[in-house]
């Protein structure tokens, strides 16, 4: 029997062999001339110290990223999917072709001026079931690296993509994230990355503090369009793997204004036509917080503005970015006389708009001729709120900005999205490209994280994804502000309606308040504030000067997440220095390096001591050579402006 089995066996091998031999023989030369070895492709920065490396593994798609040869993400798995298929299982490799990007361009953020520097490579790759062919786009910038798939398909032809990629975060990494409950709106967890449990959701931009001397890393997506949101789920062991819309849980925003079914429709897969790309997959990697604020990946990998509708790009006059009054946080007299005392006031402070919720819609055009009119007067121009479902058909939306933008109003602020799937991402782009083409600007709330858009539409001037001054319920703003400038705010500008000096500031002070105007940074920066309050508040005249873009942007020592955020900003000639502390007291020293060599007048806002509800201002003359030293209470802060 033992001998009849050892034949079997080798009869089995034989006939296994010649099978083989005969379907290589039978397959097409040009795929058997591609049956190679899949071999390791490093993709490095300019600089040459961040790599993005394929490693040689044809079995299963898998990379690391590294900074000086430190990990900074552990060997990961690749997965794509399309109708079913494993693309990253099984390729085979074809050709690589490398190039680079050097550009520079305008910019409305943390700096005026941005720079896309990088190596970037195509790789030629082909799923060996299915001779799916498609490429894996890489760029490495000094800053980080980014992936995306582009998988070629035929207009008229549906297909279902899918992807289950998993970053590995080295061990010892301390985690901040939030999960999906409130969409994009809700306060940040710290965490010990092996501590995140499995299943745990959080939502981009994901950001980690490494281990050792190898700085931060944060993930999210860029480009994001004509495709699914991506959000992370934890495996547990240390890997966030990304998830597409339609398997995000279904959140509280989106049931209470839609309902269980509608959130069932969409927790199906999207199909879509034609050739298949992806968003990016961002990696930022900082060897400080202030490499990682400055980074301008996640809109470098945007297209450039179509100058049919802004001929001078992010210049075209009628995207200019400001700061805006608001009604709705803190009150005020909302009739029509009331709200037009809204736009006086602030003209009176030199704000740019005036955002009004619904009421709007119950007035004649003759009434919004009049405050349009009256607020032009002032310098102030007009944003209509308005819910999204009443803009979801080609003709709705024409008739909505056709009929504001013939009355002179400027923009809309147009809430209620709650969801990543593919048809809202879509919605999105239709409502950008119907506003530009009636010259107006957008201010998206109820949204997921920006992914860089802005730079091909620059008519969106912002959008929420945060938990904002709108949250009454959240008392820990220190702890919380702290954390949303090296985390949301990496993604791009946030309309967190920002300043506040009621209730709402919870355990901070009014320092805090004023500070946080100027780390904040939005090309809309909302004032959640009665701007009466703001008007009768003692540093008026230094808030009056704080814009919402600035020329430059240095985050300063000793910045820690959730800690203390101490941003140096420039404008002009001139430079503001804001520091914001979470809820511990802290007391600081900062070197003036980064101002200018001629002597400087420098106003100061800082805590005062016996109330939170109050501020002490101080003047004082300096130079670059001495060091600010400020006591900072618990959430306390401070603000100082430098000018000659």
């Amino acid at each position: 029997m033992k001998t009849a089995k050892v034949c079997l066996i080798a009869v089995t091998l034989l006939l296994c062999t010649s099978l083989d031999a005969f379907a290589q023989r039978t397959q097409p030369a040009s795929r058997r001339s591609q049956r190679v070895r899949m071999e390791e492709v490093r993709i490095e920065s300019p600089d040459c110290r961040i790599a993005f490396t394929l490693l040689p593994n044809a079995e299963r798609l898998t990379f690391t990223v590294t900074r000086d040869d430190a990990v900074i993400i552990e060997p990961s798995t690749i997965v794509t999917k399309l109708d079913g298929f494993d693309l990253s299982a099984g390729v085979v490799l074809g050709r690589v072709e490398r190039s680079r990007i050097n550009e520079t361009y305008s910019w409305h953020g943390v700096h005026s001026r941005a720079v896309n520097s990088c190596s970037t490579a195509k790789i030629a790759l082909r799923h060996d079931l299915s001779l799916i062919d498609y490429t894996l786009e890489v760029r490495a910038y000094n800053d980080g690296v980014a992936f995306r798939h582009i998988i070629p398909g035929e207009n008229g032809t549906l297909r279902v993509p899918d992807e289950y990629t998993t970053f590995v975060i080295p061990a010892g990494s301390t985690a901040w994230y939030h999960d999906l409950g409130g969409h994009y709106e809700a306060a940040y967890v710290k965490r010990d990355v092996a501590d995140v449990p499995p299943g745990q959701w959080a939502a981009p931009p994901l950001t980690f503090h490494l281990p050792g001397d190898r700085g931060y890393t944060s993930l999210t997506e860029a480009d994001l369009v004509h495709y699914s949101g991506m959000a992370f789920q934890a495996d547990g062991r240390r890997g966030f793997t990304t998830a597409l819309g339609h398997r995000h849980p279904l959140n509280y925003p989106f049931e209470l204004r839609y309902g269980r079914d509608e959130g069932k429709r969409l927790a199906k897969p999207a199909a879509l036509a034609g050739t298949i790309t992806t968003p990016w997959r961002v990696v930022l990697v900082a060897a400080d917080l202030n490499t990682l604020v400055n980074s301008d990946i996640v809109h470098n990998l945007c297209p450039p503005p179509d100058p049919k509708y802004f001929p001078q790009g992010i210049q075209t006059p009628w995207v200019h970015p400001g700061r805006a009054a608001w009604r709705y946080v803190d009150g005020g007299d909302g009739s029509f006389e009331g709200l037009k005392g809204f736009s006086r006031m602030a003209g009176d402070l030199g704000w740019e708009y005036h955002i009004l919720e619904g009421v709007w819609s119950r007035w004649t055009d003759e009434q919004i001729a009049d405050i349009v009119t009256t607020s032009k007067e002032r310098g102030v121009r007009l944003l209509f709120w308005v819910h999204s479902n009443r803009l979801r058909t080609p003709e709705a939306q024409d008739a909505f900005f056709s009929r504001l933008h013939d009355l002179g109003v400027a923009g809309a602020k147009i809430d209620f999205f709650d969801h990543e799937a593919a048809e809202v991402v879509d919605l999105y782009e239709k409502l950008l490209t119907k506003a530009a083409q009636y010259q107006m600007v957008l201010n998206f709330h109820g949204a997921n994280k920006p992914t860089g858009r802005n730079r091909t539409w620059p008519n969106e001037l912002v959008r929420e994804a945060v938990r904002g001054m709108e949250s009454s319920s959240l008392r820990q703003r220190a702890r919380h502000e702290t954390i949303l400038p090296f985390t949301r705010y990496l993604a791009g500008g946030a309309d967190y309606t920002t300043m506040h000096f009621g209730d709402r500031r919870g355990d901070t002070t009014w320092a805090h308040q004023i500070a946080s105007l100027a780390i904040f940074a939005s090309p809309m920066l909302t004032i959640a504030a009665h701007p009466q309050s703001v008007l009768d508040n003692p540093a008026v005249d230094i808030i009056k000067t704080i814009p919402a873009v600035w020329d430059e942007t240095i985050v300063l020592p000793p910045s820690a997440i959730g800690e203390l955020a101490i941003f140096a900003r420039r404008t002009g000639d001139t430079w503001f220095l804001a520091g914001m502390c979470g809820e511990d007291p802290a007391t600081v020293s900062i070197p003036l390096l980064f101002l200018g060599e001629a002597s400087c007048k420098a106003a100061i806002v800082k805590d005062n001591r016996q109330n939170a509800a109050a501020v002490v201002l101080q003047e004082r003359t300096v130079q670059r050579t001495d060091t600010f030293d400020i006591e900072m209470d618990a959430g306390g802060g401070f603000l100082v402006r430098f000018s000659r």
